[in-house]
């Protein structure tokens, strides 16, 4: 989460209006929750709003969610305002959220801030801040839940783990370019497995006995 909410944008869009598609997907989600019970959608409806409108919910998309779930609209607006993952301004291309929290910090989250600073202008503070050219918005934020892989930044929807200042560096040219770049650990590592690879379970079971199935806890093998 971040360290604080901005304020909304002061500049807002007249109206909000779901596209075709994504009004039947509302509709999907709505589906889900008892009839009695619709409001319960108020959280994926703000998140599929917010991708419509280029990833920063204006009060308009949030009035539209609350008509369309018959709820007072004040109480999607203290939904919005809320959690940090709403974003009540407009944001560059590329969301990056850098992690500072003590694992990352202890594994060089300094290193990564200042490669974001040296390849996009922008130094991560606790607001959201916006390079030049409009195609990122940096926060520093606390505790993305990849702590086993720090440091790391989320970047939109995708986490880039095991991070150091040239790796950094090399994410964000890539992203001006347009260049897709692997999502997950930069090193290669598999899940959270030890940085120096493997230390159990390392060796192909014979294919006889991945057929017949492990014995159950307690049991022994016929």
């Amino acid at each position: 989460m971040s360290f604080g909410e901005p304020a909304p944008a002061d500049q807002q869009p007249d109206s909000f209006t779901f596209t075709g598609e994504n009004l039947a997907r509302a509709q999907q989600i709505i589906a889900r929750y008892p009839a009695d019970r619709k409001q319960s959608a108020v959280m994926p409806l703000l998140d599929l709003a917010q991708r419509q409108h280029a990833n920063w919910l204006p009060r308009a998309a949030m009035d539209a969610v609350a008509d369309l779930l018959e709820m007072p609209k004040i109480r999607v607006y203290e939904v919005a305002s809320f959690y940090t993952m709403y974003n009540k301004k407009p944001v560059g291309k590329h969301l990056v959220q850098v992690c500072t929290t003590t694992p990352c910090w202890l594994c060089g989250s300094d290193d990564i801030k200042r490669a974001i600073k040296d390849t996009t202008g922008v130094q991560a503070g606790h607001d959201h801040r916006h390079s030049d050219d409009g195609q990122f918005t940096v926060i520093e934020v606390e505790c993305l839940g990849a702590c086993v892989n720090a440091p790391m930044v989320q970047i939109n929807d995708d986490y880039y783990e095991d991070l150091d200042y040239e790796r950094m560096c090399g994410i964000i040219e890539a992203l001006k370019r347009g260049d897709a770049v692997p999502v997950g650990s930069q090193t290669g590592r598999r899940g959270s497995q030890a940085q120096l690879g493997p230390t159990s379970l390392i060796e192909r079971a014979p294919d006889a006995v991945r057929a017949a199935g492990a014995p159950r806890a307690g049991e022994g093998a016929d």
